[in-house]
Parts: C-alpha cells; sequence; structure tokens
C-alpha cells in the first residue's frame, strides 16, 4: 500500500504491514471520550477485555505451576477453553466485518483502503479485529484522504489519539508480536536463498 503523499500519522512510530478485518460507521464528535457512542455490538469489546486478562494472569499462572502444577495444568486448560470461544467469535466477527484488508498500522493509527472517500476531520467508530483475536473499538478522526490511482480505492488514515491505555497496550502487543515474526519469516527465507 503506498501511502506517501497522506498527511503521516505513523511518523516516529514503528510500522507494520498487516491484513485485518475492520468496518467503520460516521459518528458525532465525542465531546469527551467517555461520551462515545456505545458500540453496536458489546462482545467484540470482549477479545480484548479476554486477552489482557489473560496476559495479567500470567505471572499468577506461573506462581502456581511451582506450588502445584496439577493447578497450574488445570488452568492452562480453562485457559485454551476460553481462547477457544473468544477465537469462535472472532470468526463469527470476521464473517460478519467482510474480507481483511491491506493496512498499515502503527501505535499511532492506521492506513486502510476503503471504496467511498471520507472527509478529513469526519468522525469515524472504527473497529479492527486484530488475528490474535482482539477486537479494538474506538472512535478516530479521519487525518487524510487520498485517491490510490492504481486501485481506485481511496486510503483513509485515521490516528489512535482516542483508544485507552489497554487498547495501546493491546496494539502495542500486537505490532510487536507481528514484527518478530516478520523478522522470523524474513531470516527463513534468506537462509533458504542462501543454501
Amino acid at each position: 500500500m503506498q501511502t506517501n503523499n497522506l498527511t503521516d500519522v505513523h511518523t516516529g512510530y514503528f510500522q507494520i504491514q498487516d491484513h485485518l478485518a475492520l468496518d467503520y460507521r460516521p459518528i458525532e464528535a465525542p465531546a469527551t471520550p467517555s461520551s462515545v457512542q456505545p458500540d453496536e455490538s458489546p462482545l467484540f469489546g470482549l477479545l480484548g477485555e479476554l486477552h489482557l486478562l489473560d496476559h495479567d494472569s500470567q505471572h499468577l499462572l506461573r506462581q502456581i505451576g511451582e506450588r502445584d502444577r496439577n493447578l497450574a495444568a488445570y488452568l492452562k486448560i480453562l485457559g485454551k477453553r476460553v481462547e477457544l470461544i473468544g477465537r469462535a467469535l472472532a470468526s463469527q466477527m470476521a464473517e460478519d466485518m467482510g474480507t481483511p484488508v491491506e493496512v498499515t498500522l502503527s501505535e499511532a493509527g492506521i492506513t486502510f483502503p476503503a471504496h467511498d472517500a471520507l472527509p478529513v476531520g469526519q468522525w469515524i467508530n472504527l473497529r479492527l479485529l486484530l488475528p490474535t483475536p482482539i477486537g479494538l473499538s474506538a472512535p478516530a478522526q479521519i487525518a487524510a484522504c487520498l485517491r490510490d490511482d492504481a486501485s481506485g480505492l481511496h486510503l483513509i488514515q485515521v490516528s489512535f489519539d482516542q483508544f485507552n491505555d489497554a487498547q495501546h497496550q493491546l496494539l502495542a502487543r500486537h505490532i510487536m508480536h507481528k514484527q518478530a515474526q516478520d523478522i522470523r519469516a524474513a531470516k527463513e527465507n534468506h537462509e533458504r536463498t542462501s543454501t
């Protein structure tokens, strides 16, 4: 995806290329972050909350494992069951949101293709479904919109100014995980072509 001519919200942040399911709808400008219109799907934010709870409980699970391996093994099985439920929920949501699209993603914002132009300054409720699976939903303001002549689509860029701390944490973890995957894939590819 070419974004050279956009006012870049990603400046100063590490950027990744990814394929994500996303959707958005126009909203009124939020007066404050707490005045955001509720998400149409209350289950959407549940994916992010499940992931945060899992991450926050890892140190407790390690401590339990040091004292009682059987209990730790049982808790891991329960965690896997919850993860499977989350994946099933994410799979259903992905179908509702449509085909994942190629995006440029950073902790500061996202650039994605859209069929219709959106005016700079317009507020949208943006929903992202990360592959982990994590659902992120927040208001976002259109920072730039540029027609991509090659594809005929519009490249929309928004800032994550309205994301809360937990959402920023989840996003940062996803970006670091994706970056590590890309580095491993590049090394494996280099090793295959070198031999």
